[in-house]
């Protein structure tokens, strides 16, 4: 049983989210307040009735409701807010959820609408409330907690076809010492018998307490001390329960308490227990947070590869803020989230998937996540427009404007494929290298009549020719460095550099063998200087 759809209503940060989802993997990607957590706690919250680890009743709050629905409301209080998260099956094997009980009022739908509404039971001390006015606050004592099938039928989580296991290791539930979720995946991973078994353990433990001979007498002295009940007082180990033992017992890891390793060490074995549950159908829906948290490189690889391999078992949905696990999960996978919209990149060129996968180092997820970027070769490039940038703009930075300038080696095309998709304005500023028809050629899909509203091409439409030689090939006057020489002189370049070169081929081999280092002194100077125009095209 896999999740084919959600619709979120009203719940915090959206009024109105319709999402689809992949039956596999689903990597959210989006700035901070994006919404990514949002979604996973609203999809949990619906299977589970779980909020923060606690039961949703225990922790109603006005703080849950979106707040344009709550100022509305503060403003006319006879339309009262509620919130919805409608959950859509993909298989529809089970006849007791389907129905056309759901908001789109489609019929043969198969799933759960999870509610919090207004308890129409308290119409009459409402309306009283009303008549004194100056509401200021969301009435949550008014509101009630449902969850009904498609079919109108009123169910608790426990008979879900749906499982979810929630994993986020930015933080730590914990329930007398131990991780609650840890003791729950465990539990679930035993047979009926194994529970039975350290149910007895548990229970001889606690008569091996009591019989304690040391135990004896201290419970006689405690007993003696009491002469407010003639009940008997005594220490003894907790047993009101079947299940006593999952409050009592704490799992350990190489003789460490669970709560007591790292986090990103929880993280993989929280991870790992939850893709290896024996019972598939009662955990089929993976949730995690930002699996990159706490993990070193090496072990995020091993992480990645573990649900790589699982993901046709189960259903996932990562949050993410790293171009590593974006790239290797697959961008196919990829749902971008901005202005509380959804984009996917499901339709991307299979190479440039491909490419992204093998070469994951790449920075995608700045491309994605900026306003505006500027896509550049290499690090001098960088670190140029970084300053020309800076000279246009009163000394800001272009990260300070929300524009990135991205080293993108010579992957320009697989990156402006990427930003087509999302619709963000890029500029690539790239050097001719002494062949306009080569430029022309390569960025055809972008140039002329198949010009791109939000991607522009920038480049030097001028051929410079040059004598200069550098070991047994000509040097190319047509990339940065003779530009911004082309464009100074001499005697500026040699006083920025602090050198004291009397002929340009010179102080262009030294450019050409330095590029990084004349990059930074550039990016550093308080001297004037000015830049090609195909960079000042680029910024503008």
């Amino acid at each position: 049983m896999k999740i084919k759809k959600v619709i979120i209503q009203n719940f915090k940060c959206f009024k109105n989210l319709e999402l689809k989802l992949n039956s596999g993997l689903n990597i959210l990607v989006g700035n901070n307040e994006a919404g990514k957590s949002t979604i996973i706690e609203a999809i949990h919250l619906a299977l589970s009735g779980l909020f923060n680890g606690k039961y949703i009743k225990y922790e109603l709050t006005q703080y849950l409701f979106n707040n344009e629905s709550v100022n509305e409301y503060l403003k006319n209080p006879n339309e009262l807010p509620s919130i919805l998260i409608e959950i859509y099956f993909e298989d529809d094997s089970y006849p007791l959820f389907m129905g056309n009980a759901n908001s789109e009022k489609k019929d043969k739908e198969s799933g759960v609408s999870f509610k919090i509404a207004f308890d129409e039971s308290y119409k009459m001390e409402y309306n009283e409330l009303l008549k004194k006015g100056d509401i200021k606050t969301l009435p949550i004592e008014y509101y009630e907690i449902s969850l009904i099938t498609f079919a109108r039928d009123a169910i608790t989580p426990k008979v879900l076809p749906i499982k979810s296991a929630l994993i986020d290791s930015t933080s730590g539930k914990y329930q007398n010492g131990s991780d609650i979720y840890i003791s729950r995946i465990v539990k679930e991973n035993l047979e009926h018998k194994d529970i039975v078994n350290i149910s007895q353990a548990h229970r001889n433990i606690r008569d091996l307490f009591n019989d304690d001979k040391a135990i004896v007498e201290i419970n006689k002295k405690i007993q003696s001390y009491s002469n407010l009940s003639d009940k008997e007082i005594k220490l003894s180990v907790e047993l009101l329960s079947k299940n006593a033992w999952e409050n009592s017992l704490m799992t350990y890891l190489d003789e460490v308490p669970f709560h007591f390793i790292g986090k990103g060490e929880q993280c993989i074995i929280k991870t790992s227990l939850a893709l290896s549950h024996k019972k598939t159908k009662e955990a089929n829906l993976l949730l995690i947070e930002e699996p990159e948290n706490h993990l070193s490189h090496t072990k995020l690889n091993q992480l990645i590869k573990q649900i790589k391999e699982n993901n046709e078992e189960k259903q996932m949905i990562i949050s993410t803020h790293s171009s590593f696990v974006a790239n290797k999960l697959g961008l196919n996978n990829l749902i971008f989230l901005n202005d509380k919209k959804v984009s996917k990149l499901s339709e991307l060129n299979s190479d440039t998937k491909l490419f992204f996968e093998k070469i994951a180092g790449y920075d995608t997820l700045r491309l994605i996540l900026c306003k505006k970027a500027i896509l550049v070769e290499g690090d001098s490039d960088e670190l140029v427009i970084q300053k020309a940038y800076m000279l246009k703009n009163n000394g800001k930075l272009p990260i300070e404007d929300g524009v990135d300038v991205i080293s993108v080696g010579i992957s320009f095309k697989r990156f402006l494929e990427i930003a087509e998709k999302i619709s963000i304005n890029v500029a690539v500023a790239t050097d001719n290298d002494g062949n306009i028809y080569a430029i022309d050629k390569k960025y055809e899909n972008y140039l002329g009549k198949n010009k791109k509203i939000t991607i522009g091409i920038c480049f030097d439409d001028i051929v410079d020719s040059g004598s200069l030689v550098i070991g047994k090939k000509p040097f190319n006057y047509n990339t940065l460095e003779p530009k911004i020489l082309k464009e100074n002189s001499l005697d500026v370049l040699n006083d920025i550099f602090n050198t004291k070169y009397k002929t340009e081929d010179d102080l262009l081999k030294y450019m050409h063998g330095n590029k990084t280092n004349c990059a930074l002194k550039i990016f550093d100077t308080d001297k004037n200087i000015k830049f090609p125009d195909y960079i000042l095209k680029a910024i503008k």
